[in-house]
């Protein structure tokens, strides 16, 4: 297990030659709730990426989960787009899956892996100072361990950037993901999960060219975290957080 979890580290770390930004952020869910989330991350490192080409464009975020002891999860999303014309469609393929060591679980018990297809709308203004964009994809569960079947789903996603004042000093960017989730006894729930962030970038208040932003994600969520001892299900947590932008 520690082979894997150092194999998947060097692979994010290789792939930050081409990243878009890279994120720590410092979790504060377990000090806000710590009956239901006493065994939430310390902390997360986030290696991001994004890249526009003449088909469409490819997009990919690695998750590493830290604690006291080290790093225990990672969780990766890899989308590519295909644009249909010139109108801002798209194809959306993804895959989203990652690994977890917590203890008496296998590699795959945490994040069950599944593939996604469907349309995309994205939109941006003339000096893409704002973009936004919708997809609205076919979701496939595959197999997983723990006798995790394989079942079909949804999943509705939009994403907004938004960079405004003096010197672009400002940034307000995320997403907002509802998705259709398998529980016991073959039930079935919606999930919702968002994550807006704000970044102050340094860039635009000094005078040596930095690209340093702080900020914070806030973590809302209805049914991705379930504690069976009181039946909450929504959940804020927030980090604070640093982004080094390439």
């Amino acid at each position: 297990m520690k082979r894997f979890m150092t194999l998947a580290l060097l692979t994010a770390l290789s792939l930050t030659a081409n990243s878009q930004n890279i994120q720590l952020h410092y979790d504060f869910g377990r000090h806000l709730y710590p009956n239901e989330e006493e065994t939430r991350q310390i902390a997360t490192l986030t290696f991001e990426h994004y890249r526009p080409d003449r088909l469409g464009s490819i997009f990919y975020f690695i998750d590493l989960d830290i604690y006291a002891k080290g790093i225990k999860g990672a969780y990766l999303e890899f989308s590519r787009e295909f644009n249909i014309g010139k109108k801002g469609f798209a194809i959306h393929g993804e895959y989203n899956g990652g690994c977890t060591t917590s203890k008496g679980a296998t590699w795959a018990a945490q994040f069950q892996h599944a593939f996604l297809l469907g349309p995309a709308f994205n939109w941006h203004n003339s000096d893409y100072t704002f973009t936004c964009g919708v997809q609205a994809m076919y979701k496939h569960y595959l197999k997983g361990v723990n006798n995790a079947k394989a079942y079909p789903g949804f999943q509705i996603t939009g994403v907004w950037g938004w960079t405004f004042g003096k010197e672009k000093m400002f940034t307000f960017s995320g997403f907002i993901d509802f998705w259709r989730n398998h529980k016991d006894n073959d039930e079935y729930n919606v999930i919702m999960l968002t994550e807006p962030q704000f970044w102050f970038n340094l860039n635009g208040v000094t005078k040596a060219k930095t690209n340093l932003s702080i900020g914070t994600e806030i973590e809302i969520s209805n049914n991705f975290v379930i504690n069976k001892a009181n039946s909450k299900t929504f959940f804020v947590n927030p980090t604070l957080a640093l982004k080094w932008t390439m």
